[in-house]
């Protein structure tokens, strides 16, 4: 390629989760680099679309909202393709990015296939996780990585599964290496804890790879602590773990579903985020923490130790009870020492200019 592509388009065609808010600001730091024009396509019912901040989107996709609804689009995929092509084509793209695999990226990579635009797969998981996912997923993301002109990862972890899968790191399919920059929402200053409270957030999916077991020993062992606010905050299945969870001093739980709109207002309540997972490729919940400048304590496994280990804030734990209590009593009686601003500005602006200096198809 010699010099970045003048003509990018990124898209994740997710309605719910990162996955949109992640294509949305790589597009953004995409775009403010010189001489790079930027396409950004999402599914028409994303919900980061019904935003206050509603981002530029060039081209919005018409997606699903049940498995029929899916089905159907794979079956009709034949007859929606010419379309998609039309529209495509006035956007001039010399190099597309997936910024999330999803599962009807077939149909965008067989548009781009028949345009002849190389595309790049950003891959977040290379496995999936313990209850997490959809059917197929990974068989459709390894599919669409086989297609693709270069596989893009987050960390040396996911980027090692994906060379041990051969789905990259070949003369005719590169691998690239990438790191997750802080995902940014709008958040308050940290608090001052003059009144003697401290804000400990979990956030995510309730599933069995999140560790809410080492979460709920752990705070066993730190004791009930004057001042100590714990919530639980997420969508899953119920679980022993949550009804342990539920019973300890200061600690609440909230199963449910939490809109983009509501994010940065619950960082914003925390002085601290916990992450005690079991397994990890990255995490798009210690990203978010890192831009709120927020603590994150977090189990030393998978991806994050990669992610985590050179941020001021982050304490890095064993992934068993008494290491995370431990972190945990570190951050409540002596948090490490941060500057009182996050100085993450400008993040996706490099990982973007990372990935075209590194994608040379």
């Amino acid at each position: 390629m010699g010099k970045a592509p003048s003509r990018v388009l990124v898209w994740q065609w997710g309605r719910f989760g990162a996955g949109p808010r992640f294509a949305s600001l790589l597009a953004e730091g995409l775009g403010e680099l010189p001489d790079t024009k930027v396409a950004l396509s999402l599914s028409r019912d994303a919900e980061i679309l019904h935003d206050d901040a509603v981002p530029k989107c060039d081209l919005p996709v018409g997606t699903y909202s049940s498995l029929a609804g899916f089905i159907a689009r794979v079956v009709l995929a034949p007859f929606t393709l010419p379309g998609l092509i039309r529209r495509i084509r006035p956007l001039h793209p010399t190099l597309a990015i997936c910024a999330m695999p999803g599962p009807l990226d077939l149909l965008m990579a067989a548009a781009l296939r028949w345009l002849k635009v190389p595309f790049v797969v950003v891959v977040h998981d290379a496995d999936a996780h313990m209850g997490d996912g959809f059917p197929f997923q990974m068989r459709l993301q390894r599919a669409l990585c086989r297609r693709a002109s270069v596989v893009a990862a987050l960390t040396a972890h996911v980027g090692d599964r994906l060379l041990e899968q051969k789905l990259a790191g070949t003369p005719e399919r590169p691998l690239i290496r990438l790191r997750h920059p802080p995902m940014h929402y709008e958040f308050a200053p940290r608090h001052n804890n003059a009144d003697g409270t401290f804000r400990l957030l979990s956030f995510g999916r309730l599933l069995p790879y999140k560790g809410l077991d080492l979460l709920a020993d752990s705070l066993k062992l730190l004791g009930a602590r004057p001042g100590l606010k714990v919530r639980v905050v997420g969508s899953g299945p119920e679980s022993p773990e949550l009804t342990v969870l539920r019973g300890l001093p200061g600690v609440t739980v909230e199963n449910r579903w939490v809109p983009e709109a509501e994010v940065g207002a619950l960082f914003s309540w925390a002085d601290a985020v916990v992450i005690p997972y079991r397994e990890a490729s990255q995490s798009g919940v210690a990203a978010v923490a890192l831009a709120a400048n927020r603590y994150v304590v977090a189990t030393n496994v998978g991806g994050l130790s990669e992610q985590l280990v050179n941020e001021s804030l982050a304490i890095l734990c064993e992934p068993d009870a008494a290491s995370l209590a431990e972190g945990l009593r570190r951050v409540i009686d002596a948090p490490p020492h941060a500057n009182a601003m996050a100085t993450a500005a400008g993040g996706w602006r490099e990982i973007g200019q990372s990935l075209l200096r590194q994608a040379e198809v």
